[in-house]
């Protein structure tokens, strides 16, 4: 659950009032119906639960709203190549209200969110179908994935991150991280074709139930590039047991997959000092990202 503290710069200002005047003036339809802001870790969009049925997603930021034509267009199509039910979008409205960017509403995906920690082998294997199923959708014509390159494109970045992370009180040796960054730049690049991938694999986008993947949330900047990024939930989200259970049931070579871990590393130390007074779930899953690295590394170079 996010606080009341804004998490960005220019983060736009909404509530339930707001959504009901929105969809009063475009979508009448759903006007009556009843509006609670969801609980959630997401930085991109505030939630809006809509009746039992729909959600209504507000992109918090500018560059938020570019994700919600991408959506409605590649949704329905990826779609009939998942696994897991993955959102569909029932309408997208338009900037009114005071409120400057385009928005949409979502048909309801019954689950629970995930966390870090999971220890599920089902989980694993279900979570690792997707992803090949992900990888395998042969549509054409797909844009980039956000991180669609190799993860040394990041690199100034995350040193930046990392430096950073040294400055706060948190209890991580930054030097090792640092080593264990550098490490995964040494790594040799993605040479095949470009693959679909989600590309946005955090525990707070995937739903759970019954010990199985539900669904899968949030394709706003789902596209094509190296595979390498949807394997971050081995990091993100599972136990150690769990993880080699995950990377059991994907075929990825050592290189894709030590490209995945650079990923998460890079995701997470960035991550850190700018949600860690402002989204305590981001947070979290940050720490357990470098934490289950940094006993990785451990672990191969004692």
């Amino acid at each position: 659950m996010t606080t009341n503290r804004k998490m960005h710069e220019g983060e736009a200002d909404t509530d339930p009032d707001l959504v009901r005047r929105l969809l009063r003036g475009q979508f009448p339809q759903w006007a009556d119906l009843p509006v609670t802001r969801l609980a959630s870790g997401g930085t991109v969009n505030a939630i809006y639960r809509l009746g039992d049925g729909l959600t209504v997603r507000l992109p918090l930021l500018r560059g938020g709203d570019g994700t919600v034509g991408h959506e409605a267009r590649w949704l329905p199509l990826l779609a009939p190549s998942l696994p897991v039910p993955v959102p569909e979008v029932v309408a997208v409205g338009e900037p009114a209200e005071g409120y400057p960017w385009r928005w949409a509403v979502h048909r309801w995906l019954e689950g629970e969110v995930l966390v870090e920690g999971v220890g599920s082998d089902t989980l694993a294997r279900d979570l690792a179908a997707f992803v090949t199923a992900m990888r395998g959708t042969g549509l054409e014509g797909g844009p980039p994935a956000h991180r669609s390159g190799p993860p040394r494109e990041a690199d100034a970045g995350t040193r930046s991150a990392i430096e950073a992370l040294r400055r706060t009180d948190e209890p991580f040796d930054a030097d090792a991280v640092l080593a264990a960054w550098e490490r995964v730049l040494t790594v040799p690049d993605w040479t095949g074709g470009p693959c679909w991938t989600h590309s946005d694999l955090m525990p707070g986008n995937l739903l759970g139930a019954g010990g199985r993947l539900a669904g899968v949330l949030d394709f706003g900047t789902a596209g094509v590039g190296d595979p390498a990024i949807d394997l971050v939930p081995a990091w993100n989200l599972f136990t150690p047991a769990a993880r080699r259970t995950f990377r059991d049931h994907v075929d990825v070579d050592e290189a894709t997959w030590e490209r995945g871990r650079g990923w998460a590393l890079s995701m997470a130390v960035v991550q850190l000092p700018y949600y860690r007074r402002t989204n305590p779930v981001i947070s979290a899953n940050a720490r357990h990202v470098i934490g289950q690295v940094l006993a990785a590394e451990r672990d191969r170079h004692p």
